[in-house]
């Protein structure tokens, strides 16, 4: 019979916060596949834990998740964990777990803490409808050309930021989203240092700014979502700008020229493009 594949969240901070389930999960386990086995091996020393380890993140080859779905084949199990928080949550892992539900083996997940869910639960932003958007790009252009594909978005999203990009991205943000718009700044989260800043975009780059310590550590960003009647407006002043476009480009240039201008979707500006001229 195929073994087992468990997927284990572990303490994104604090130790204390390992769930039973996920000890016992270790416990068994034959064989750990860690994103950072040095990392993993200081969580499970704590634990009283001697299990082999197995490096497994995203620049594996295919050898390596070969060597994984050939010992579930023998029966052996496996747990599958990442260095902090639910494995495949802005971690690699997706691709052991389809070939593994592929070939019928189980896999069982093991919940646990995750550093998007607990500052969500914290920030005091609406939480029946929100989106996680992970890490934004690196560089500022293509970070605020993800960011204006968000603009017109109503869910609360959830981003993860490196520390040293922090600052640039609440910059980005408060440009693009508006000086006004509410968001959370979730720093440390479970840990010694753990802060929670909500305030307007333009005041959270202040104190960003002002303070060095809040450039540091691991940190979630949570903001609110574009209110109704914003997004209304801005759906008005695309459509009024793209009018106005028309009337001297093609339809290419003049949704791209109104993406830009406007900060909207330039597929769905070329499809509002193609039926205003249609009815011209």
């Amino acid at each position: 019979m195929a073994g087992e594949l468990y997927v284990v969240a572990t303490p994104i901070g604090n130790l204390g916060d390992m769930v039973p389930r996920g000890i016992e999960a270790l416990q068994s386990a034959d064989m750990v596949a860690a994103e950072d086995t040095r990392h993993s091996r200081r969580l499970l020393d704590h634990l009283g834990i001697d299990k082999p380890l197995v490096a497994y993140h995203d620049h594996s080859g295919g050898a390596r998740v070969d060597g994984l779905l050939q010992a579930l084949r023998d029966g052996k199990t496996v747990a599958l964990v990442s260095d902090a928080g639910t494995p495949l949550i802005s971690d690699p892992g997706y691709r052991i777990v389809r070939q593994a539900r592929q070939e019928g083996i189980a896999v069982s997940p093991i919940p646990g803490p995750c550093a998007a869910v607990a500052a969500l639960s914290a920030a005091g932003l609406p939480t029946d409808r929100f989106t996680f958007e992970g890490f934004l790009p690196a560089k500022s252009a293509g970070r605020c050309k993800a960011l204006q594909q968000l603009a017109n978005e109503t869910r609360t999203m959830v981003f993860y930021e490196a520390p040293h990009r922090v600052l640039n991205c609440l910059q980005d943000m408060a440009s693009v989203f508006g000086d006004d718009r509410d968001a959370v700044l979730a720093r440390e989260v479970t840990k010694a240092f753990e802060t929670f800043h909500g305030k307007p975009l333009a005041e959270l780059v202040e104190i960003v700014a002002a303070d060095s310590n809040q450039q540091r550590g691991e940190i979630v960003l949570v903001v609110a979502g574009a209110e109704p009647r914003e997004q209304a407006a801005k759906s008005d002043e695309q459509q009024r700008v793209l009018g106005l476009l028309l009337q001297e480009l093609s339809v290419k240039q003049a949704s791209t020229l109104a993406a830009k201008i406007t900060g909207g979707n330039k597929k769905e500006l070329y499809k509002l493009a193609v039926e205003m001229k249609a009815q011209s």
